[in-house]
């Protein structure tokens, strides 16, 4: 799927093509699903949060403002809240685990997959998130800032912090 297919399609369901959704949904899903799984490590929530997004999305489609941000950064903003509201409510946040893609398997070996994923799961819940939208799904600070309703200067400090808390996590597993 074309990124000029999306677009276009994301200008004719805000004109009220419901078919277009189809579109945006193919475009989207998996992405979504990677984000909401590396967060909850959990396949089932994952698909489950992936639909209940699209169904707030098609409900809540009018509040989008093309003037605010991009349709990612709407989209994503759902599916985050979204995905805390059901945590919040199944109390899961202690037994989270994010299982990370390896994005550069030639040159990562399986031992420093594991640290680094424990190494992320010891980042408190606010920090994670953060991680995983900049490193994991390539937003900017901006965009995140959006999705998590914090200022972007936030996000760059908490962004810092968690780095500085990865480094020194990860030192200490070397030795």
């Amino acid at each position: 799927m074309s990124y000029s297919r999306a677009e276009e399609a994301i200008l004719k369901f805000q004109k009220g093509d419901k078919e277009a959704l189809e579109v945006i949904y193919n475009v989207y899903k998996a992405p979504l699903y990677q984000f909401i799984f590396r967060y909850t490590n959990n396949e089932q929530l994952s698909i489950d949060l992936v639909q209940d997004t699209f169904e707030k999305l098609q409900r809540n489609f009018h509040q989008f403002d093309q003037e605010k941000g991009k349709f990612k950064t709407y989209l994503y903003q759902i599916a985050y809240n979204t995905m805390m509201t059901r945590l919040r409510r199944q109390n899961l946040f202690r037994t989270l685990l994010p299982i990370l893609a390896d994005r550069h398997p030639h040159h990562e070996n399986p031992d420093e997959k594991i640290s680094v994923q424990s190494a992320i799961h010891s980042l408190p819940e606010d920090l994670r998130a953060i991680v995983l939208l900049t490193y994991y799904h390539d937003l900017t600070q901006k965009e995140i800032s959006m999705i998590l309703h914090i200022p972007v200067g936030t996000v760059k400090s908490k962004l810092h912090r968690a780095l500085k808390k990865l480094k020194e996590e990860l030192e200490v597993n070397e030795d």
